[in-house]
Formats: C-alpha cells, structure tokens, sequence
C-alpha cells in the first residue's frame, strides 16, 4: 500500500534526482525511482538514499513498462528529470534525444493518463529552448527558438505538457529552468569540468584545462535550490508553468576565473581555447527573469554564483584528494 505522499521521480539517478529525492524524503515522501536496465550499475548519486528510496526498472522509450510503473506505485506526484540531457551529444545522438528528451513526455503523461491516476505531473523544461533567444531576459512567454537537437526536443516536450494539461484536464506543469549546477554535476559538463580540473592542476595531476568559448554567457544556479521549485509548483492550486533562475548572467570565463582564484592560481596560466568545444550553433546568452516564480511560488535562489564555483571546487578538491 502506498503512503498518503507517494512521489515518482524518472531520472532519478541524475543531479537533480538526487537532490529532489533527499528533499522529498525530508518532506515525508515515499519515494520511488526509475531507471533504466543500463543505468542500474550508476547509483553514485543515490547511493547514500537507497535504503529509503524504492528503484523500479522502466524505460522513457517503451510505453508498456511506463503505464505498468504508474498502476503499481499510483503516485500522487510525477517528476520527469530523465532525458539525454548534455547538448553537446544531441547533436551526435539526435533520434534518440528526440525519443527520449522529446517523446519521452509524452509516453509519461500518457501511462498517467491512460491508468487513470491522479498524478500531479512535472516536465523538466529548460533554458535551451529559447536558443537564439529573441529577447533579454526570456519569461515564461518569450517564444522559442532552440540551437540543437536537445532544445527543439525540449521544446516538444513543454508542448505537449501543455496540451495534455489543457485537453485532459491534468495537473500538469513546465519548470523552464535555466542552467543549474552542484557538486553532483557530470564531468562532461562545463561547470563541473572546470572545477574538477582546478582541483586535479591544484594538486600536480593537470597541466592544462581546454575549453571552448569563454565568453558565452549563461544564468547559473544551484541544483538544490531548483528542486525546492519543481516540489512548489505541484503544491499550487492551479498547474501552470514557470521559469527558474537567478536573473543574473554570468561568463564561462567568469566561473573559470573564481574556481582557478578560490585555490589561489591564475587561470590565464592554465586555461587553452580548442575549438572543438565549441557548438555547431553557439547559444551566447541565456539569462531567465524569475519574478513570477519568486511572487506566485515564494521561491528565491538561496546560493550565490561564486558560492557555487567554490562549493564545487571544494568537493572536487576532496574527491581529488581521496582518490
């Protein structure tokens, strides 16, 4: 028998997973998880949780296995996080991210619609959706214009968030999330890349760190502050959608600088330029305006961008350290 506050969390196993997962649990939640059958072995984030969380193998590109999860555990919150979420790849793998960024969706709200649960449900959206962006800063109303594979992806599965919301009457809603980071970040993202690095040159490991363009310009937050977001807007009384941001832009040369400095090295010694970073098309400058979140949710990020590269470059620099 599930409990009164029964939550289901697809991606589970990623940053914001994890995150969400310890907050839910702090909430009283019975949490429960997915993950695929090859992510199974990948539990480094969770591995702390896993014996209060309950994992359930399913899949975002098999139906089947997502309407069977939904019957078992009847949750009364839905949180869909999974997706093939690194740009870069999406350009390498673009049926699939469409399938499982993109369809993914669909084949979600599907198994709770057609099980008949009432599930409130959450779509992670994200900043990449707007792209080339066609205005500064971007609200929940500035039209999309998505640079790569996993935006346009991306921007299906708002849509169809959208549509279910509006045609079946669901509790359904979009956090359109701007770029957040933690410790917990995958090594192939730039944030995490930066500060692992720092703490490898720091310790005699690394020469050199190669990047692609520095002055790309991004709105940077903490991944534990975003969760306590997607969990506010499914305690609303009607769904809607909302961005999530710090309304502040920063360079990628900016958080190379503070994590190079919190360890008292210049960066301009350790830092090359390889084009190989850099996008087929370029998204120079995301920066979100979080004034409807911060009024109608009571939300505000808690942790500064440069609280941020320094909490990063200390965890890694023990990560480092032990290895």
């Amino acid at each position: 028998m599930a409990s009164q506050k029964c939550a289901l969390i697809t991606g589970i196993t990623g940053q914001d997973g994890s995150y969400l997962a310890e907050f839910l649990l702090d909430k009283g939640y019975d949490v429960h998880g997915v993950v695929r059958r090859s992510s199974v072995g990948n539990l480094s984030r969770i591995k702390h949780l896993e014996d209060r969380i309950s994992l359930h193998q399913a899949d975002l590109l098999d139906q089947t296995s997502l309407n069977r999860l939904v019957d078992s555990v009847k949750p009364i919150e839905v949180y869909n996080l999974a997706a093939q979420s690194f740009v870069p790849v999406s350009w390498d793998e673009p049926e699939y991210t469409a399938q499982a960024t993109g369809v993914g969706v669909l084949r979600t709200l599907e198994a709770i619609r057609a099980t008949g649960i009432a599930a409130k449900f959450y779509q992670a959206s994200s900043s990449e959706m707007f792209g080339k962006v066609v205005e500064t800063p971007q609200t929940e109303s500035t039209p999309f214009y998505p640079r790569s594979p996993y935006g346009v992806a991306k921007v299906y599965g708002h849509w169809i968030t959208i549509n279910y919301r509006e045609s079946y009457d669901m509790f359904a809603v979009s956090g359109i999330l701007f770029n957040h980071e933690s410790p917990r970040r995958g090594l192939e993202f730039v944030t995490r890349k930066i500060s692992y690095a720092v703490a490898r040159i720091k310790h005699g490991l690394q020469d050199k760190l190669y990047l692609g363009n520095l002055d790309a310009k991004r709105d940077w937050g903490f991944a534990g502050d975003y969760v306590k977001a997607m969990w506010l807007m499914l305690q609303q009384d009607t769904p809607d959608d909302y961005v999530i941001a710090t309304g502040e832009t920063k360079t990628v040369r900016e958080f190379v600088e503070i994590s190079f400095d919190h360890v008292g090295l210049d960066y301009r010694d350790y830092v090359e330029i390889d084009p190989k970073f850099f996008r087929p098309a370029e998204v120079q400058l995301l920066c979100g305006d979080p004034s409807k979140a911060v009024d109608k949710l009571g939300w505000k990020p808690e942790v500064s961008y440069s609280q941020l590269a320094e909490m990063m470059v200390e965890s890694d620099l023990k990560i480092v350290s032990s290895a």
